[in-house]
């Protein structure tokens, strides 16, 4: 199991996370997210996987931010469709990583994600509410038993320390569990991450791995 670091916003914080050596780090896109990226980005380790947050965005904006910040992964995070998603993988073909988020609540229908299989490398559970992202809550991660398919994904929405010690209960399952997304919870401001709380996750996530 992976971790992704989500919402960095600050050159200097970026830095000291990335030296913990997540396996990605987030950059929301977005312009009305409180976490907006819109700066320099500094030299971060090569084993980060650069992830870009968008938001119905042109594909034409999505690739000039690929090439700006040298992304390895671009998260989709509002209504893309299939065919948008199979344009990107086209264009980008295995050297950038594709995920597509969903927006998850008890009534989800995961039929929705079969058209999705072919044109993105993994999915992303997020929990459903008013904003795209960053509403800081959880989903019962219980619907998760009714997924239908072998792809891996994310797991995001409202992960604080207590809810990683909560993921051992699914790493038991047959459920492939890709990587865990972390934000809001780990944060003293907004974009600004807790490296102390950050080195936590890490210890857990890969503690839980042996």
């Amino acid at each position: 199991m992976k971790l992704k670091i989500c919402g960095m916003k600050y050159p200097d914080n970026m830095l000291e996370v990335g030296s913990l050596l997540p396996d990605y780090m987030g950059f929301i896109f977005w312009e009305k997210s409180a976490r907006y990226f819109d700066g320099d980005m500094p030299e971060l380790p090569k084993s980060i996987r650069k992830t870009g947050v968008f938001v119905n965005e042109s594909i034409s904006e999505i690739e000039e931010k690929v090439k700006k910040y040298d992304l390895q992964a671009i998260q989709l995070h509002g209504q893309e469709t299939v065919e948008f998603c199979s344009e990107l993988k086209i264009k980008f073909g295995i050297s950038i990583e594709i995920i597509k988020v969903f927006s998850a609540d008890e009534n989800f229908d995961f039929s929705v994600l079969k058209p999705y299989e072919s044109v993105c490398d993994y999915f992303l559970f997020d929990t459903k509410g008013k904003l795209p992202g960053g509403n800081g809550t959880t989903f019962d991660w219980k619907i998760l038993e009714n997924y239908p398919s072998t792809k891996p994904f994310f797991l995001s929405g409202g992960i604080g320390v207590a809810e990683l010690d909560s993921i051992n209960e699914i790493l038991k399952t047959d459920l492939p569990l890709y990587a865990i997304d972390i934000n809001s919870k780990f944060e003293i401001e907004p974009g600004l991450k807790n490296t102390s709380l950050c080195t936590d996750a890490i210890n857990r996530i890969y503690t839980k791995n042996k």
